[in-house]
């Protein structure tokens, strides 16, 4: 049986409280509205988020704002060539008094891993993350350890192109809901930023603006939100494109399409709304689909690339007819 949709007080408590969250983080990341929600539909939605872009313009800055408007568990990860999956995951210590081992969690145990330069790592040490972002558990010395909910990773990399990077495999980015480019701001938000920093942090006067179990329970309310058939039928229509497209090697995976779906979800949550509209799936098609996908070799010979490719699908494919996106309501 499905679950009811959400009531408005639902909702408006959502808004009330996503409103302020934006609010703080926008003091801090100035000029860039649309990136910012952006973020909070990932943390609705309960996904992981990846920042990407030349260093200095703000991505590791977004995911510490992100961090402290909520009041909960912080770990934060430097990664380099020589760091090991233990130093994410943590190890097992031998205590010669008790002549038992003692689990010294890492700093993946908290509700929000921020991971900064996350492809200067090896592949081996990337990996680490691979259950803990997918099943919320990590395996030490074949024991499983629970992760504090919500658990939400944000990482940044920079452009492949750069000196000491790996590229992330295609199992690591498959498993980020959403990729963003930062970008540069404004003249005007760039001139603000300066006003604003020049003798102060701005991070240092924000305050939260919830706690970690408000937004499990936002995000309960999120995924509750109603999805018509037509709306869902949209979303599969735009990830088997990718699987069919001759730009592409490699299209969107199934864990793409619910992942499209619940961001979706996450954009109409923050409008308030209690369904879903293909405009939401729309808005959010290229930053979740792009990052998964791999072209061609004719695609990369001509410079054409994925978030291109994705922009013409979701030009090309036909929206669900008002009838469809209006079908009946199933609730229980």
């Amino acid at each position: 049986m499905l679950q009811a949709v959400p009531t408005s007080s639902e909702l408006d408590d959502l808004v009330e409280t996503t409103t302020r969250m934006r609010a703080g983080i926008e003091k801090v990341v100035t000029g860039r509205p649309d990136l910012v929600r952006t973020t909070l539909a990932v943390l609705l939605a309960e996904g992981h988020l990846l920042l990407e872009d030349v260093p200095g313009v703000g991505k590791t800055t977004l995911a510490k704002a992100l961090a402290r408007s909520i009041d909960c568990t912080v770990g934060r990860i430097q990664f380099t060539p020589d760091l090991l999956p233990s130093d994410l995951t943590g190890v097992n210590i031998y205590r010669s008094q008790t002549h038992e081992f003692e689990f010294r969690p890492g700093p993946v145990f908290s509700h929000i891993v921020i991971g900064d330069e996350i492809n200067r790592a090896s592949p081996k040490t990337q990996s680490a993350l691979l259950e803990c972002m997918q099943e919320a558990q990590a395996t030490v010395d074949g024991h499983t350890y629970p992760l504090p909910r919500p658990f939400l990773v944000v990482a940044t990399q920079n452009p492949v192109e750069m000196e000491g990077t790996y590229p992330l495999p295609e199992a690591q980015r498959d498993r980020f809901m959403a990729r963003l480019t930062v970008g540069y701001p404004s003249v005007d938000s760039e001139l603000a930023m300066l006003d604003l920093q020049e003798t102060a942090d701005p991070l240092a006067d924000l305050r939260p603006a919830t706690d970690a179990a408000y937004v499990a329970r936002l995000i309960d309310t999120t995924r509750r939100l109603y999805a018509a058939p037509g709306v869902k039928r949209y979303v599969v229509d735009l990830v088997t494109a990718t699987r069919e497209d001759q730009g592409l090697r490699l299209g969107a995976s199934p864990r793409a399409a619910i992942q499209l779906l619940r961001a979706a979800k996450g954009i109409a949550a923050l409008a308030g709304r209690d369904h879903v509209l293909p405009d939401d799936v729309q808005e959010l098609a290229e930053a979740v689909l792009a990052h998964r996908l791999l072209p061609s070799t004719e695609s990369r010979l001509s410079g054409r690339g994925t978030d291109a490719i994705v922009r013409d699908i979701v030009a090309r494919i036909p929206l669900p007819t008002p009838t469809a996106v209006r079908s009946s309501r199933s609730v229980g």
